[in-house]
């Protein structure tokens, strides 16, 4: 998904801002729900249209079947916040048995444009996905994994400052001007490409672009059998280094894997890993068979370490075997590839679970002494800060993360507002765990909790029956003695926020 500019409309005494999820009356922001700014900012969009209840009951339960009475009652409440219009009226009609619509004067302003992001220090660069030119829509992993690999490749380089995958994927298929997307992803170079797989064969055209000047630094293209689709990614970082740092310095050897479908199945399964149980499933199949596959390939290993944590600790799943098992994965990982900071920074982490601490610290260290541009590692390590009662270094972690991947997982959100949370700031938090990008994952409970410390006690009940659906086993008990806390006085201050909230004991 792009990024959208989050667009706003003023009518009457009020704003509606869709991106910050805000309405204001006379400045002051309106205790909205989540579901009736969706509503509200579907109706704002086309005013004096006529909106089918269907239409309406999408855009605020996107893919959930429910009622037509929620959507009433919604309705009912906006009518009640928004009070009548200038003229007495109403804002929003009632169209008998089809649907609703708009009948208040609006007016759109800009939209709350994202300021261009300052330079880094030094070189930065953004990968842009390759674009598959194969004629089969199956390659298009391929094109996605060479994007990936040169994505780590260069984040590798300590000179650099390199956008992580997230963020460069989500102009994947996008028309777009070069110079946008360096200023929204705050970097001065791109590297664009093609690959086209067929045969046995493999075609690869590469270009480094300087998007201040719009001048192509370097282009090359590779005529290559597939078995050398590796020396071919070691070839382009190497160029490119020269290109940007004026010396050809090449990272330790990576761990490559010896088997090509066991390297398709893995980068199937990274997209796939921590979306839901469903797809995290799905995952640990591709990633079983990949491992059977190659068995010497550290990077399935470690995705698979992931897997079996995420089960254990996000999805409910049984604490063992997979608390176990996550942790020899990662160990099997590292010992496989010593120089993948990846296999570090996810052995960091289960560690840190295990209350092993100087031993999750040591790895953060290497993981970060391998490749300082490992956004998901500071903000893994962001967490684990926090939870130690570090809560400025964790804030400090997670910003850094932010900017390295600016249009991040969503996961990155919750974490942000954990640190916001435990640092007081709740409005902060509110605002931050509202977002689209996050509003689906677990992270309702620490909404929940932050609206409960400003008092607003409707709405955090609300929150904690919504979390409830999806995470009916949860208690606060059980997630204090999962969670890695090494600080009594951030502990307490966590529980204190679920308890007001009304989450279980």
């Amino acid at each position: 998904m792009r990024p959208m500019q989050g667009e706003r409309f003023a009518f009457g005494p009020f704003v509606l801002d869709s991106g910050a999820g805000t309405l204001l009356r006379n400045d002051v922001p309106v205790a909205v729900g989540y579901r009736g700014l969706k509503l509200l900012a579907a109706l704002v969009g086309r005013p004096g249209e006529i909106l089918a209840k269907a239409d309406l009951m999408d855009a605020a339960w996107p893919g959930t079947a429910v009622e037509e009475g929620n959507l009433t009652v919604q309705i009912a409440q906006l009518r009640k916040l928004l009070g009548p219009a200038a003229d007495g009226g109403e804002w929003i009609a009632t169209v008998p048995r089809v649907g609703y619509r708009f009948t208040g004067a609006i007016e759109q302003l800009g939209g709350a444009k994202r300021k261009p992001l300052p330079l880094p220090g030094k070189p930065s660069i953004a990968v842009l996905p390759f674009v598959n030119f194969s004629n089969d829509p199956e390659q298009d992993s391929f094109a996605d994994g060479l994007t990936e690999d040169l994505i780590t490749d260069l984040s590798r380089i300590s000179g650099l400052f390199v956008i992580a995958r997230n963020s460069t994927f989500a102009y994947k298929g996008k028309a777009m001007d070069v110079r946008a997307i360096a200023e929204e992803l705050g970097v001065r170079y791109l590297l664009e490409g093609s690959a086209r797989r067929a045969a046995g064969r493999v075609r690869i055209n590469a270009q480094l672009v300087d998007a201040v000047s719009g001048e192509h630094l370097w282009a090359e293209r590779f005529d290559r059998s597939l078995e050398d689709i590796f020396a071919v990614q070691d070839e382009v970082t190497a160029k490119i280094v020269e290109a940007l740092l004026g010396r050809l310095r090449a990272p330790p050897p990576r761990n490559r894997p010896r088997n090509l479908e066991a390297y398709d199945l893995c980068v199937r399964a990274r997209k796939l890993i921590d979306d839901s149980p469903q797809t995290a499933r799905e995952a640990h199949l591709m990633l079983t068979r990949a491992v059977s596959l190659d068995p010497e390939y550290a990077e399935a290993y470690r995705w698979l370490a992931m897997n079996h944590w995420m089960g254990w600790v996000h999805w409910g799943e049984p604490i063992e075997p997979n608390r176990r098992l996550a942790l020899e994965l990662a160990r099997k990982a590292v010992a496989i590839d010593p120089n993948d900071a990846g296999c570090h920074w996810v052995l960091a982490n289960l560690l840190a679970y295990e209350r092993s601490f100087a031993e999750a610290d040591a790895e953060f260290a290497n993981a970060f002494q391998l490749d300082p541009n490992e956004a998901d590692a500071w903000a893994t390590l962001s967490d684990i800060a926090v939870l130690a009662g570090r809560v400025e270094e964790g804030l400090e972690h997670i910003r850094k993360a932010f900017r390295l991947n600016p249009f991040p997982a969503s996961w990155y959100y919750l974490t942000l507002g954990a640190a916001q949370y435990a640092a007081h700031e709740y409005d902060a938090a509110v605002e931050t765990l509202r977002r689209d990008e996050t509003y689906r994952t677990s992270s309702r409970r620490f909404l929940a909790a932050s609206l409960a410390q400003l008092g607003r006690l409707d709405e955090a009940r609300a929150e904690v029956e919504l979390f409830l659906v999806s995470n009916p086993h949860f208690t606060t008990r059980h997630w204090v003695a999962t969670e890695p806390f090494r600080d009594a006085a951030t502990l307490e201050h966590f529980v204190d926020g679920f308890r007001k909230a009304g989450l279980p004991e």
